[in-house]
């Protein structure tokens, strides 16, 4: 159902576009599977709604219009880095006959953005003792990559009606495995791939497929895994060694920690003015409830 804020209304696609913006971002940090958590997303994507309509709407109220010289030099910017007109067209979608919305748009962006600075003027740079303190607690975020050495042995399953039995005789394999078997030599006679492939090497997040390194990365060293299923087929890990990622030193990350402090500064004191738009903002969502009808969200 629409939500309309101030007498502005966004409709079910906007929330949706919204919604699925948000659970892809969690679902790539593995932290979510299917719908478990979709109501709590939708919600989500109603706040942030909610926050850029007040920041929108106090800006048109409050910020005078930009001069159309300066419109003109964001659009020209914009263009730019999208490397040059036609390629910025063609990425956006966009035709020329639709520069008028294109510039109305940059506009309204410029006077939110006059807002933000505005509002944030009065905020302090992050001192150095705020940056050294930040950096302690967050050690992990300014490491390098984790990474996991590797062997598995794979089959490949071509033929649906044979893939009961695979899993099952990879099962066996790891049994034997479990029981102390050499794993190299058991890759040899039993894996699809090339003895050369048996060891994969040390490789990071983010450079196999997805259920391997879910898999391997909450391994220990030396234990070898449950056989698990890939689109190509079945496979069977074992853990050789293990590397934690080394903090990186302070210096070489003090500009990133000042700037994401900055940033969380800035969205706080952000927040504060969207609380108060929102004590005399008329908000009204109207979502179904089960077998009762609807009821409103002020």
């Amino acid at each position: 159902m629409p939500l309309v804020i101030n007498g502005q209304t966004f409709d079910d696609a906007v929330i949706e576009q919204e919604f699925s913006a948000i659970k892809a971002h969690y679902e790539s940090l593995g932290s979510i599977s299917c719908c478990e958590r979709d109501d709590e997303f939708r919600g989500y994507a109603r706040d942030n709604i909610t926050f850029r309509a007040l920041l929108t709407q106090e800006a048109q109220r409050t910020i005078p219009e930009p001069e159309v010289q300066e419109v003109a030099r964001a659009f020209d910017k914009l263009k730019e880095e999208h490397g040059g007109g036609d390629q910025f067209y063609a990425s956006m979608g966009l035709s020329p006959e639709q520069d008028g919305l294109i510039q109305r748009d940059l506009s309204v962006n410029l006077q939110v953005e006059s807002l933000r600075d505005s509002a944030c003027q009065s905020i302090p740079a992050p001192t150095e003792a705020e940056c050294r303190a930040y950096y302690e607690s967050h050690t992990q975020q300014f490491s390098d990559k984790d990474e996991v050495r590797a062997s598995h042995i794979f089959k490949s399953v071509r033929e649906t009606e044979k893939r009961e039995a695979i899993f099952m005789a990879l099962c066996e394999v790891r049994q034997r495995l479990v029981d102390g078997a050499d794993f190299t030599e058991l890759a040899q006679v039993h894996s699809d791939k090339p003895a050369e492939e048996i060891d994969l090497g040390f490789f990071k997040r983010g450079e196999l497929m997805d259920e391997f390194e879910i898999v391997t990365f909450s391994m220990k060293e030396g234990e070898v895994s449950p056989v698990f299923a890939t689109q190509h087929g079945f496979h069977l890990a074992k853990v050789t060694e293990r590397k934690t990622g080394k903090p990186k030193a302070f210096g070489s990350v003090r500009a990133d920690i000042e700037a994401e402090l900055a940033a969380q500064r800035q969205e706080a004191k952000l927040q504060e003015l969207v609380d108060e738009l929102k004590k005399t903002a008329k908000i009204n969502y109207i979502e179904p409830k089960e077998g009762l009808g609807a009821h409103n969200h002020e």
